[in-house]
């Protein structure tokens, strides 16, 4: 189903559900050590006047959204039989690794009301729920569960009052569901301590006048340590639960509005849009330079693993979003980030985890009996093209003169050496991750990525370094409307392959050869052959149902939702369309329909403004992971693009 909201602060990260339930916990990096993760969940039980729920039975209405320019959740639960609204207020502190949530329990009715509001915890610590263990605290007034060097503290109040009711039991042992069973009579058992698979349920009782209104505060603190996770909860209370929602709320504000920005003619929906990918992105960039491309570990239900990696693509596009945001010191961690994860060899592999080791793959290094190189070599080419855009907004040469030896040179030979006969860029995988061959979109980037080295060493007076990497770059370039350019019908083929000593050409019409020729200026916007190939991928990948939007390419069976029915629509590749649009307009009113493209993306999103990977083709559901980075940035490089645009055109 995705994550409804996110919430996080470069080391922790926090997914919850539809329903306000904490599903996913990353710490003490983004994306890595997910001690919830799929299947597991945070549960919310509610007592009134004897009569028990959890949030996710259907006699609660909840809604969810972010408050204002930040990220701190507005959830509404409402039960409209029993007269009771519950408001939740959750932030990640930005500074501590701390979960804090404020709920406000209002009674609608006339009447006194008797609650007891049960708080679940189902931890899977470092991602497997054995060898866990849970217990009481009574000195500190906690409920701690901890393995090995992560430990979680956690504790509900209400005014002066801490939580007056407690279990710890375990799940998925012995055909047991989990402690979180024993709340629904209204009263726990209070085991003291348990290990192995550990779930853990506390409770406050408390009585709420007729129309009148309760807070109950409740927070999770972590730590390497006992004496860290404690000391971090009493530390809260210090400070006080409503001051960290407070300044963590004002916090995020000022970070997303540092800017001053005009936004030329567009609305105030496209604006909270545009705001909340940032902070989407944010959430998802780690504070050691990881850029990930989901947390949601619900694509579990889906395949072999989750999206919790840095890919260099993902991890490139988003940086350029960032870097045209002006958050340049974010994406500066990444490239740092990327000069470590750097094979000695100048490529980089198919994704990284968070801490900079190499990630799980499908690419295959043998095949039929032969080593070949499972990598994407555009993700190479990106990182060199993302740095130039870094440079452009920056001007930062000193940090171009510290990542030349072990970043741009490295990148730049290996491209220039990992080249056939022709002088075009050997088989690699695609930016899909599907087929092995010589991409457009791939050699695109190598033209881009070189050219942008090529830069790099005329800045640093390596005059013989610029001229080669141009020279090799020019070949490509050629190659790409030689051998990649279909004349006839006015479009980029997907791939070429040598077989036989002779070029075997993938004849599909994909977006991505498209958008790679004029985004790396192989072409310039407007070049006769460029709005050929526009109009081939406008006429094949349009999508001609009432869902609308733009498939990757032809015969994409990815999340299909039927072999009779069309490809899916992409979030990025409906942008991607929308970027062409833009760069071609000659008048405003051009642009109007651009608002529209953004406006599709609105529609289709969750209502807390979040985007998946793509949508079904029938019902517009979203589908895969959610949300996912790079479409996020696509719509941050969108808007920005627009609004340049517009100003041009005055």
């Amino acid at each position: 189903m995705g994550k409804s909201l996110v919430l996080g602060n470069g080391n922790t990260l926090i997914g919850l559900d539809n329903k306000g339930q904490l599903v996913d916990f990353y710490y003490h990096k983004v994306g890595m050590e997910n001690h919830v993760g799929y299947g597991n969940l945070f549960r919310i039980g509610v007592r009134i006047d004897g009569d028990f729920s959890w949030f996710n039975n259907d006699i609660w209405k909840i809604k969810i959204s972010y408050k204002g320019d930040s990220l701190t959740s507005n959830i509404e639960a409402l039960n409209e039989q029993d007269q009771i609204k519950i408001t939740i207020n959750d932030v990640v502190d930005n500074k501590r690794d701390v979960f804090v949530r404020r709920l406000k329990v209002k009674n609608l009715s006339s009447k006194r009301r008797d609650i007891k509001l049960f708080f679940t915890q189902q931890f899977k610590i470092n991602a497997t729920s054995k060898r866990d263990t849970g217990y009481y605290d009574s000195e500190n007034d906690l409920l701690i569960h901890y393995k090995g060097r992560r430990v979680f503290a956690t504790c509900s109040k209400i005014k002066n009052k801490y939580f007056d009711d407690y279990t710890v039991g375990n799940y998925g042992i012995d055909d047991k569901e989990g402690a979180w069973k024993d709340a629904e009579d209204g009263e726990l058992s209070k085991c003291n301590i348990e290990h192995g698979s550990v779930d853990s349920v506390i409770a406050n009782t408390f009585r709420v006048s007729g129309k009148s209104t309760e807070e109950v505060f409740y927070w999770i603190t972590t730590g390497k340590s006992f004496k860290e996770a404690i000391e971090l909860s009493q530390e809260i209370e210090k400070i006080k639960p409503e001051q960290i929602i407070k300044k963590t709320s004002e916090y995020w504000k000022s970070w997303v509005n540092k800017k001053d920005m005009d936004f030329a003619d567009l609305d105030d929906d496209i604006k909270d849009f545009y705001k909340t990918s940032l902070l989407m992105i944010r959430t998802h960039t780690g504070n050691s330079g990881e850029i990930i491309a989901s947390g949601d570990s619900d694509m579990y239900q889906y395949g072999k693993d989750t999206y919790a990696y840095v890919w260099p693509r993902d991890g490139a596009f988003v940086s350029m979003a960032l870097d045209l945001a002006g958050y340049g010191t974010l994406t500066r961690n990444f490239f740092d980030f990327c000069v470590e994860a750097m094979d000695e060899r100048g490529f980089f592999y198919h994704k990284y985890l968070p801490d900079r080791s190499v990630g799980s793959s499908w690419h295959p290094w043998t095949f039929e009996g032969k080593p070949r190189l499972a990598i994407q070599e555009d993700e190479t080419a990106l990182i060199l093209c993302a740095l130039d855009k870094h440079y452009e907004e920056t001007l930062d040469m000193e940090y171009i003169a510290e990542v030349y030896p072990t970043l741009i040179k490295p990148a730049a030979e290996f491209m220039c050496n990992y080249r056939d006969k022709n002088g075009m860029p050997l088989a690699s995988y695609d930016l899909w991750e599907q087929d092995y061959a010589t991409h457009t979109f791939t050699c695109a980037t190598v033209y881009g990525g070189l050219m942008a080295a090529s830069k790099f060493a005329h800045i640093l007076g390596k005059d013989k370094s610029s001229e080669h990497y141009a020279s090799v770059a020019w070949q490509i370039k050629k190659g790409i409307m030689k051998y990649l350019f279909n004349k006839d019908k006015g479009y980029f083929y997907k791939s070429i392959k040598i077989v036989d000593d002779r070029y075997e050409i993938s004849d599909v019409v994909d977006i991505s050869s498209f958008y790679a020729v004029y985004y790396f200026s192989v072409l310039e916007a407007g070049n006769e052959k460029l709005d050929q190939a526009f109009n081939v991928v406008l006429d094949n990948l349009s999508m001609q149902t009432p869902i609308g939007g733009t498939s990757r390419y032809v015969g994409d069976n990815f999340h299909r939702v039927n072999q009779d029915a069309p490809s899916n629509p992409w979030y990025l590749t409906t942008f991607w369309r929308a970027q062409y649009q833009v760069a071609k307009a000659k008048s405003r009113k051009e642009l109007s329909e651009i608002k529209e493209t953004i406006r599709w993306a609105i529609n289709l999103a969750t209502p807390s403004k979040m985007m998946a990977e793509q949508v079904k083709s029938d019902t517009g559901e979203q589908i895969s992971a959610s949300p996912l980075t790079w479409s996020h940035a696509e719509l941050v490089s969108l808007v920005l693009s627009y609004i340049k645009k517009y100003k041009e055109l005055k």
